[in-house]
């Protein structure tokens, strides 16, 4: 005990009082009294300090444990232990104990991942930097992106992008210290705050985790494999220098630099210094845009390569229209789309069926209309194209709206049957093109209309199979005239088929090659093909 029990030292005080008096009056039965009340004294100072000492004992854990609760120690334990009164009370401490655990990580936990959230992330950073202003220490703070993560939730779906988004957050936190932190800051982007730690060594460690995700396997629909990458923005400074605003603003900055500069990589903030060589400049203008441009004819390359060879199958249909790829590059000028954006739009539209080139002849031939099961079979296009883009590596960006220009706004298209704006904008405007250049021109099972008739029927399905949206702006831009292709899309697609005559001159003395081009599409339900000029874009 750490001090004398007050009522035991109460209870001898008054004893030692009686006795004085007693003795000071000369009772002749000082001593039987001296003894009973010293035995019953002791007594008494027995029973209380034992009484004492039990409930110290048993009462104290708990105690402690309350304190710990009360100071925000969430991990303090409490054992429900004893009978009756005691165990309600430990009972009851130990509901409250896992009741501010479960509160604390519902206010900082995000539920998805299970890292910190962007509220409890922000506070937090706010302490250490506090903390390394007071006692002039180093930190640094690294924002973590995950690459193409749209197309991953646009080509796999919603629950795929979670799985992807856990598989990250846990990698990134498996490969931390003790005392670093990581929390998702927003959508697909992750906050590390890197405790005692100066630039140099975030640097090594980024890196380190930026090969750990890459290498990551993540398994999807059907047992495919997926990985991903990371852009990974460093910054970070020592004692009071720090700043938090300024902490998140630059390596907020980095990481859009990496992305900038490929993606896939670290980049470090780093003020600059006039008086200082830069050894590691960031890309010049002009280096930019001549990279880019190095790109880009690396991505025409691979577009005519991949054209040279479908083109001349016999049955192959889904020719690039040049048509249809100068509609959606105005659409999407109009909608003032980056440049980048409007590119891959196109692209796009110029391979939007290239998955018919695996669709069996007959069917795509058939004057007719189609069967359930020969539907069946058609509807499989957009997701063939998928497979093969993605082995394209230059023209993967195309991927989620080739595998969804068939989508309808009113959520009963294929392959997904995506509603409204769930469906990627490039889709969008692909579907109207391609519904446009579909009623514009023959097709086995149905004669072509006319420009007039063909806006008609957008405006009627505008809503339903179409972004009504859209389909205002194609009316506003061809309702007095109707679209022509334009001349440098047609020359490349007319580079193209020059590309594969010189190819394949043997093609050119073969009846498909001579015999009038028929249509290029088959992609309408039994039963809508006579009935629905719209339906039947493919």
């Amino acid at each position: 005990m750490n001090r004398p029990l007050p009522g035991v030292a109460a209870l001898l005080a008054t004893l030692v009082l009686g006795l004085v008096s007693v003795a000071l009056l000369g009772n002749p039965a000082l001593p039987a009294v001296i003894s009973l009340a010293v035995g019953a004294g002791f007594g008494l100072a027995l029973a209380v300090s034992a009484f004492w000492v039990y409930t110290r004992i048993r009462l104290d854990p708990l105690v402690q444990a309350a304190e710990r609760l009360a100071s925000g120690d969430l991990e303090a334990a409490i054992a429900v232990r004893g009978v009756g009164f005691e165990h309600r009370l430990t009972t009851a401490l130990a509901g409250v104990s896992t009741a501010l655990a479960e509160t604390h990580a519902a206010a900082t936990i995000d539920k998805l991942t299970g890292v910190w959230n962007r509220q409890a992330l922000l506070a937090e950073l706010f302490s250490e930097v506090e903390r390394a202003s007071r006692y002039n220490r180093p930190l640094s703070v690294a924002f973590v992106d995950i690459d193409h993560f749209k197309q991953v939730n646009d080509t796999y779906g919603h629950s795929v992008g979670d799985v992807v988004l856990r598989g990250v957050a846990q990698t990134v936190r498996a490969n931390l210290r003790a005392t670093d932190i990581v929390g998702r800051y927003g959508g697909e982007e992750f906050m590390v705050l890197l405790t005692e730690t100066g630039v140099e060594d975030a640097t090594v460690l980024a890196e380190k985790i930026r090969s750990l995700v890459q290498r990551a396997r993540f398994t999807v629909e059907g047992g495919t494999e997926l990985t991903v990458t990371v852009s990974i923005g460093i910054a970070g400074g020592q004692g009071r220098q720090l700043r938090v605003d300024e902490l998140v603003r630059d390596a907020d900055a980095a990481m859009y630099s990496a992305k900038g500069l490929g993606r896939n990589q670290t980049y470090v903030f780093a003020e600059p210094d006039d008086d200082a060589r830069v050894p590691r400049a960031p890309i010049s203008t002009t280096g930019r845009a001549r990279a880019q441009e190095v790109g880009r004819v690396a991505r025409d390359a691979t577009q005519s390569a991949l054209a040279s060879f479908i083109n001349p199958l016999p049955h192959y249909r889904g020719q690039p229209s040049a048509l249809i790829a100068t509609i959606v590059v105005a659409l999407a000028q109009h909608l003032d789309l980056p440049e980048a954006e409007v590119d891959r739009i196109r692209v796009a539209a110029l391979l939007h069926d290239v998955g018919k080139v695996a669709l069996p002849e007959e069917i795509l031939e058939k004057p007719g209309a189609l069967t359930s099961a020969e539907w069946r079979t058609v509807v499989q296009h957009p997701r063939i194209g998928q497979v093969i883009l993605e082995q394209a590596t230059a023209l993967r960006d195309a991927v989620p709206i080739i595998l969804h220009h068939h989508e309808r706004f009113s959520g009963h298209g294929y392959p997904y049957g995506l509603r409204g704006t769930d469906i990627p904008l490039g889709a969008r405007i692909v579907a109207i093109a391609d519904a446009y250049d579909a009623m514009t021109h023959d097709r086995p099972y149905k004669q072509a209309i006319g420009h007039e008739a063909a806006v008609r029927e957008l405006r009627r399905h505008a809503g339903t199979q179409f972004d009504p949206e859209l389909v205002q702006l194609f009316c506003d831009l061809y309702t007095a005239a109707a679209p022509e292709p334009d001349a440098t899309i047609t020359l490349i697609a007319s580079l193209d088929q020059a590309h594969i005559t010189v190819a394949r001159p043997a093609a050119a003395h073969s009846p498909v090659a001579e015999g009038p081009r028929r249509s290029r599409r088959r992609s309408d339900p039994p039963g809508q093909a006579d009935s629905d000029p719209a339906a039947a874009a493919g």
